[in-house]
């Protein structure tokens, strides 16, 4: 029963670390096709003019746009885990119809790769938080432009890309990011627990094992004394 509620635990975190990561891979792909393949995050730039109005304001130039490395990178971690949390989650499944627990080996490699995921969602995360405050900062002239970053995709920048859902599409993907990597950061922990388990276990068994050979030896150690004793 403990078993089956473990495994139960651990399917549910992998479905929502799938779930999370379809979020996160959805708006990448989108904001890639709207701004031709350039990357926001972390990109330079700023209002010829300070004082911006509805009817009369200078057009945002864009010093340099961020690296695309930034984008690419939060990408591709975000597929890593969306096929990984798809094959963990369908293999738990599998376990959990079963009532198989699986090998130590098993849990151990589990771990480790729970581990590399986590790390990697969260520098993916903070990357794309960090980068993105930076554009926000950039666009709104650290809020001296009297428009928030959210209504600035309200306006045509004029920068040869379309702008008008950024604000969207990078609020769902921080949200999933950050999902993602808790999501993970629990299955971890599971799988900490998962192997500190199976290692009592086996050192409980060796433990056992050794008992049982002390006591099948002392009846024979008994039967030599005794013999030794008769001889005598």
């Amino acid at each position: 029963m403990a078993l089956s509620r473990f495994l139960l635990g651990q399917c549910v975190c992998y479905f929502l670390a799938f779930a999370f990561s379809f979020v996160v891979v959805v708006p990448l792909f989108e904001n890639g096709h709207d701004f031709r393949g350039r990357c926001l995050l972390f990109t330079e730039g700023m209002w010829l003019s300070a004082n911006m109005t509805v009817q009369g304001r200078e057009r945002f130039t864009v010093q340099q746009w961020g690296p695309p490395a930034a984008c690419r990178f939060s990408l591709l971690a975000s597929l890593l885990s969306l096929v990984v949390a798809g094959g963990h989650a369908w293999r738990t499944l599998y376990f959990l119809c079963k009532g198989y627990e699986g090998s130590f080996l098993y849990a151990l490699l589990n771990l480790l790769v729970n581990a590399f995921v986590v790390f990697l969602v969260f520098i993916a995360s903070t990357i794309v938080s960090v980068g993105f405050t930076l554009w926000c900062d950039a666009v709104t002239e650290r809020g001296s432009v009297p428009r928030s970053c959210e209504d600035i995709q309200d306006i045509n920048l004029e920068l040869d890309v379309d702008n008008s859902a950024f604000y969207d599409q990078f609020a769902l993907i921080q949200l999933g990011l950050w999902g993602t990597w808790l999501a993970w950061l629990i299955l971890t922990v599971m799988a900490f627990v998962k192997v500190y388990r199976s290692c009592r276990e086996e050192a409980l068994l060796d433990s056992l094992t050794h008992e049982k050979e002390l006591l099948l030896a002392r009846p024979d150690r008994a039967l030599f004394q005794e013999e030794k004793s008769a001889v005598i």
